[in-house]
C-alpha cells in the first residue's frame, strides 16, 4: 500500500508506521516530528506554589501586567528626564514673550509659572542679609515644578525596585526524625502522557510497588492499590497515566512503579516521548501547590536526535520529592517534586532496524518506570528577609526629595547671582500687575463718582453737556433733551444734599455793585461782569495734587485721601459758583429795572 508521506514506511507489507521521532497526527492525516515548542530540545517547568516577588493582591495592582512594559527601571528614568527636558524648554520659551503692561497672553503665562514657586518661595536673593521676604518668581517656579518632576520619577522608580526587589528568599537545611516527616499531610497527583499512536487498550496495568533499594535488606514489595489510585485514560497526544495519593504517607526514600504497553493487530507498541505533571498540594492550605511539569524527547545525551521507544528496557523517570516547611506562611509543610533525570529505554534511530522491530515479537513492549527519591534526612526551611524596612524606605525617599530640591535650589542660587534682573523679576511682575489691578479700580471708581455725582454715563448726557452755556448751568439746549434726562438731573439735584454752608456775596461786592448802579447806569452791565469775574479768579486755590509715587503700589488710604481732596476742591468751586452766580443775578434785576425806569 501507499503510505501517506515521505516520512513513513512500509511493514509486514500492508502496514505503514512513521519514521523514528515521527507519530501520526490524526487530524492532517501525515507523520508529524514530535518537538517541544517548536524545538527538538526537552523543556520544563517548576513552581514552589509561594511566590515572593510580590506581596501585593493582583486585583488591587497589576503588578505583572507592568512589569511587561517596565522591564528595568531605567524606563521611569527615561520618562522623567524626557519630562523634566519637555518642562524647563517650555518655560525658557516662556521667557521670550513680552510682559507688556500686564494685559498681554504672554504675562497671565509667566505670572501663574511665578505662582508655581512653592518649594523656594522664601529661599531666594535675600538683598544682602535683610529682611527674609516672600518672593515668587518664573525662575523660582520653573525649577519648583523641575524639582517635583524628579522626585516623582525618582519615588517611582525606588518604589518598583521596592516592589520587585523587596524580599530574599533564606533556605536552612535541618536534620529530621519520623515525627517531623510524618507531619506532612500532602495530596500528590503523577500525571505521564506517553506520546503515540496508541491508545489505554494498549495498556496492560501495574505491576507492584516496590520501595527502598532493591539489592540492600530494606527492599520491600506492595501492591500498588494500597498506596496510590491508578487509572489511564486518552488523549489526542496516547494514553495518560494518572497516580493520585490523598495524604500521602512516604514510609521509604526510594519507590519504584512500573508499567507497560503491548502490541495489539494493527497498533503496535512505540513512542516517541513523555510528558509529566506532578503536583503536591497541602490538605490544610489547598491554594498552595508546588508542581513539575515537562517535556522529554530524547534522553540527556542524544538531545539532538530523533527515536522511537521500543524494545524490553525500560525508560526511567527519576524525580526528587523535597520535604518544605515555609515558616512565614504559617509553617506551611510542602513536598517539592524536581525531575532529576531521564534514562532512556530501547530505542531506534534508524528506519530499518524500526521496520525488523516491527516485524518481529520479541520487541512489542513499551516499558516505563517511576522512579521517586524521596529526601527524608533533612528538611528545607524556607523563610523571608526584608530587603528594606520602613526606616530604610523613608529615609531613601527623603534622600530623593532632599537631593531634587538641592539641585535646582543650588541653579537658582547660581542664576540669581550671576545675574541681577532675576533678583528683582518678581517686583516688576508686581509692579505691572498692581498698576493694572489699580488702574482697573480707578477706572471703576470713577465711572462709578461721574455717574453719581456727575455726568452721567450716557454719550447724549455728555454731548448736551458740552453745549450748555457756562453762565446758565440750568439752561436747556435746543430741541430739549429727552424726558430720561430731565428726570435723572431732577432727581440728582434733589436727592443729593451737602452739609458745608453755601456762602454769599461779600459786602465789598455789594458796595461796588450799587456804586456802579449810581454813577454809571446803562453801562453798570458790563463793568458788573468784569468784576465779579477778577473777584471769583483771584479767590480760586489750584486743584489739590495727587500723592502718587512712581513704581510703587497705590493703597487704600490713598486713595481715600485723594478722594477727599479732590471732594473738598469740588465743595470749593461749588460755592464760588453759586456766589458767582447770585451777584450776575443782582446785576442782571438791577439793570433791568433802571432800563424799565428810563424807557417810563
Amino acid at each position: 500500500m501507499q503510505c501517506p508521506d515521505t516520512y513513513s514506511f512500509t511493514y509486514n507489507t500492508t502496514l505503514c508506521f512513521c519514521n523514528p521521532g515521527f507519530f501520526y497526527n490524526t487530524t492532517t492525516s501525515t507523520c508529524s516530528p514530535y518537538t517541544v515548542s517548536g524545538t527538538a530540545v526537552d523543556e520544563f517547568d517548576v513552581g514552589s506554589g509561594v511566590d515572593y516577588s510580590i506581596n501585593i493582591p493582583a486585583n488591587i495592582f497589576a503588578f505583572d501586567t507592568i512589569k511587561k512594559f517596565t522591564q528595568s527601571q531605567a524606563v521611569f528614568l527615561e520618562a522623567t528626564l524626557v519630562l523634566l527636558a519637555s518642562w524647563l524648554f517650555f518655560c525658557f520659551f516662556v521667557r521670550f514673550g513680552k510682559l507688556g503692561d500686564g494685559r498681554t497672553r504672554w504675562f497671565r503665562i509667566r505670572w501663574w509659572l511665578s505662582r508655581l514657586d512653592v518649594s523656594f518661595a522664601t529661599r531666594h536673593w535675600l538683598d544682602d542679609q535683610k529682611v527674609v521676604k516672600k518672593r515668587k518668581t518664573e525662575l523660582g517656579g520653573a525649577f519648583s515644578i523641575a524639582s517635583w518632576i524628579l522626585f516623582i520619577g525618582l519615588f517611582a522608580t525606588l518604589l518598583y525596585q521596592v516592589i520587585s526587589m523587596r524580599t530574599i528568599e533564606i533556605h536552612s537545611v535541618i536534620a529530621t526524625n519520623a515525627p517531623d516527616l510524618a507531619s506532612f499531610h500532602n495530596d500528590m497527583e503523577f500525571n505521564i502522557t506517553t506520546i503515540s499512536t496508541m491508545s489505554c487498550s494498549n495498556f496492560r496495568g501495574f505491576g507492584n510497588l516496590f520501595t527502598g533499594n532493591p539489592a540492600f535488606i530494606d527492599a520491600r514489595i506492595a501492591p500498588l492499590s494500597t498506596f496510590v489510585r491508578f487509572a489511564c485514560h486518552n488523549t489526542t497526544k496516547g494514553p495518560t497515566i494518572t497516580l493520585k495519593c490523598d495524604d500521602c504517607q512516604l514510609i521509604s526514600d526510594n519507590l519504584y512503579i512500573t508499567w507497560q504497553f503491548v502490541d495489539l493487530p494493527n497498533v503496535p507498541a512505540a513512542a516517541v516521548g513523555f510528558e509529566f505533571k506532578l503536583t503536591a498540594r497541602d490538605r490544610r492550605h489547598k491554594k498552595h501547590m508546588s508542581y513539575v511539569s515537562g517535556s522529554l524527547k530524547n534522553g540527556s545525551t542524544n538531545s539532538a536526535k530523533f527515536v522511537t521507544y521500543r524494545g524490553r528496557d525500560p525508560n526511567i523517570l527519576q524525580f526528587n520529592l523535597f520535604p518544605r516547611v515555609y515558616r512565614n506562611k504559617h509553617d506551611l509543610r510542602l513536598i517539592q517534586p524536581l525531575f532529576h533525570d531521564f534514562i532512556p529505554g530501547s530505542s531506534f534511530s534508524d528506519a530499518n532496524q524500526l521496520r525488523a522491530s516491527l516485524q518481529g515479537s520479541n520487541d512489542g513492549f513499551v516499558n516505563t518506570t517511576l522512579h521517586l527519591n524521596y529526601l527524608s534526612s533533612y528538611i528545607v526551611q524556607v523563610d523571608n528577609q526584608s530587603t528594606l524596612g520602613p526606616v530604610g524606605f523613608l529615609a531613601d525617599l527623603g534622600g530623593l526629595y532632599c537631593v531634587s530640591i538641592g539641585i535646582f535650589f543650588y541653579l537658582l542660587v547660581q542664576f540669581e547671582y550671576r545675574f541681577k534682573r532675576f533678583r528683582h523679576e518678581d517686583a516688576v511682575m508686581r509692579s505691572i500687575r498692581n498698576s493694572r489691578k489699580a488702574q482697573e479700580r480707578w477706572d471703576k471708581l470713577r465711572k462709578y463718582v461721574s455717574f453719581t455725582w456727575g455726568r452721567g454715563l450716557s454719550p447724549y448726557e455728555d454731548r448736551v453737556s458740552m453745549e450748555m452755556a457756562c453762565c446758565n448751568c440750568f439752561a436747556v439746549p435746543k430741541g430739549g433733551p429727552p424726558s430720561s434726562f430731565n428726570q435723572r438731573k431732577q432727581t440728582r439735584m434733589d436727592t443729593i444734599s451737602f452739609n458745608n454752608k453755601v456762602s454769599t456775596p461779600s459786602d465789598k461786592v455789594l458796595r461796588d455793585v450799587n456804586y456802579q448802579e449810581e454813577h454809571n447806569g446803562n453801562s453798570i452791565m458790563s463793568s458788573s461782569d468784569v468784576d465779579p469775574q477778577v473777584v471769583a479768579a483771584a479767590d480760586i486755590p489750584l486743584p489739590p495734587s495727587l500723592e502718587m509715587r512712581a513704581g510703587m503700589e497705590i493703597s487704600i488710604p490713598e486713595i481715600q485721601k485723594n478722594l477727599k481732596n479732590l471732594y473738598e476742591y469740588n465743595m470749593l468751586l461749588r460755592e464760588k459758583l453759586v456766589s458767582t452766580q447770585s451777584t450776575i443775578h443782582a446785576l442782571t434785576s438791577k439793570a433791568s429795572a433802571s432800563s424799565d425806569q428810563k424807557h417810563q
